[in-house]
């Protein structure tokens, strides 16, 4: 069984994300424990090199991968941001098809030859793991991209990856492509070999497959549309593998909750995401009963909106079964309460001591808030809203610091009585995540600021 590495360049693919973000999409690929995080080159060199350091305190299984752009000033900014990666990978991306190499870097191939060398040789200097990667090779000429290949190897290239930056060959041409290349080439038989193929046909996945089958030890993966699909990628190799002769370390089990996440980040509009899920989604209509198992109940959750581990994801079906084994049917309101009590329990940042809130027909409403922080004692907050429960929140992210996203807020009646309890459900979403809080009380203000902040501490403990 030939096991490939599964590379992702999803944040080489997509502008415009925010810090958190990034960081975000970083956290959920190295959960599903690719083999590889791909990041473009350093431009701002401030917030890149930052971003960068960052990742690298949290990254422990994944290679961090950084482009080295195409200077030898760019090695330098490269090696710069990777200083603090457990398992940094400098990666060299030039053209070598004559329209790339010519307009594209404004150099004949003999120059070209000369500038893998240089970047390769400053790269391997400081930096033990160097890919260069050969763009649109598929275009180039045989014997310029032979030169350039050896070239990187004998400069200390460890990692070469051949690129069809056109997507248009067929699957079986591309596989075949690559195999004559390591064949002609034997100095390929020193390093490991990858490949990335543009979806402009929609038959990227189809090549990626025939070539690790036969040559390549990688793929490079996205999330987006426009190259190999780390979803249907992973998904081929799970369901064909063992007839194809391949696997991968990747965690199948997370794959279709994080790739929803990863997608709902980049505003993938093919992905369902929690707020129109709503007008899809009747929770009204869905019920589980005990012949359901864990399988049945984690679907729901996730349908929910929730990304639970296989710890939590037990908790839930374990309180799911004692439940519908004295009512026979679960509904899905009735399994958001028990994911908002039951799942990622944590020790509480953020403890309710007292409140006081002023409301009325002829004033705008008011709450001041009292909370036990730990390791800061006793924080207090005031603020003004929209009615009472607005008003709560809004004192809680005073003293939190922090703005989050209301996904949902419910309320309903335990029991029966002018002492009824109240029971309060409250859904914050953060880094593309959804938390939830519960809380109950005779007092349905104090049940909601319970659940609140039951949400909130769940956040602040994943953060730290």
């Amino acid at each position: 069984m030939k096991n490939v590495n599964v590379a992702d360049m999803t944040l080489c693919r997509n502008n415009g994300l925010s810090f958190k973000e990034k960081i975000e999409i970083v956290r959920q690929l190295e959960k599903l424990n690719v083999s590889a995080i791909e990041l473009p080159a350093i431009e701002n060199k401030k917030s890149d090199i930052l971003f960068v350091r960052t990742i690298s305190s949290f990254v422990e299984g994944s290679t961090v991968s950084v482009s080295a752009g195409m200077s030898e000033e760019g090695v330098d900014f490269a090696l710069e941001a990777l200083s603090a990666a457990k398992r940094p990978r400098v990666r060299i991306e030039l053209p070598v098809s004559p329209v790339g190499m010519e307009y594209t870097c404004h150099k004949k191939a003999p120059k070209m030859v000369e500038l893998v060398s240089a970047m390769v040789s400053k790269a391997k200097a400081s930096c033990e793991d160097v890919e260069f990667c050969a763009v649109d090779a598929t275009r180039a000429e045989e014997q310029v991209l032979t030169d350039i290949i050896k070239a990187a190897v004998s400069k200390g290239a460890t990692f070469v990856t051949v690129c069809d930056s056109a997507g248009e060959m067929m699957p079986d041409e591309f596989a075949g492509f690559v195999d004559d290349l390591r064949t002609k080439i034997p100095e390929l038989s020193k390093v490991k070999l990858g490949v990335s193929c543009e979806n402009k046909n929609g038959m990227a996945n189809a090549a990626a497959v025939m070539t690790v089958r036969d040559s390549a030890d990688t793929v490079k993966t996205t999330v987006s549309k426009d190259a190999v699909s780390l979803e249907r990628f992973a998904q081929t190799v799970k369901n064909c593998g063992a007839d194809c002769g391949l696997s991968t370390d990747l965690k199948y089990t997370e794959l279709t909750r994080i790739i929803r996440q990863i997608s709902r980040i980049l505003g993938d509009t093919d992905v369902t995401s929690t707020s129109d899920f709503a007008e899809k989604f009747d929770e009204s209509l869905i019920i589980l009963d005990k012949s359901d198992d864990v399988n049945a109940v984690d679907a729901l959750t996730q349908k929910l909106g929730y990304d639970l581990n296989e710890e939590d994801t037990e908790k839930v079906y374990n309180e799911f079964k004692k439940l519908a084994e004295k009512k026979d049917k679960v509904s899905a309101k009735e399994l958001d309460a028990i994911v908002a009590a039951v799942a990622l329990q944590v020790p509480p940042t953020y403890e309710l001591i007292s409140y006081v809130i002023n409301t009325g027909n002829i004033i705008t409403a008011s709450a001041q808030i009292k909370l036990f922080k730990t390791n800061s004692g006793e924080v207090e907050g005031v603020a003004m809203g929209d009615g009472p429960i607005d008003a709560a929140f809004r004192a809680i992210e005073q003293i939190t610091g922090n703005h989050y996203e209301l996904d949902d807020f419910q309320i309903q009646s335990v029991t029966e009585g002018k002492e009824a309890m109240g029971s309060a459900l409250v859904k914050l979403r953060h880094g593309g995540r959804l938390y939830s809080g519960s809380g109950i009380s005779t007092d349905i203000i104090g049940a909601s600021l319970k659940a609140y902040l039951g949400a909130v501490n769940k956040i602040v403990y994943e953060e730290a």
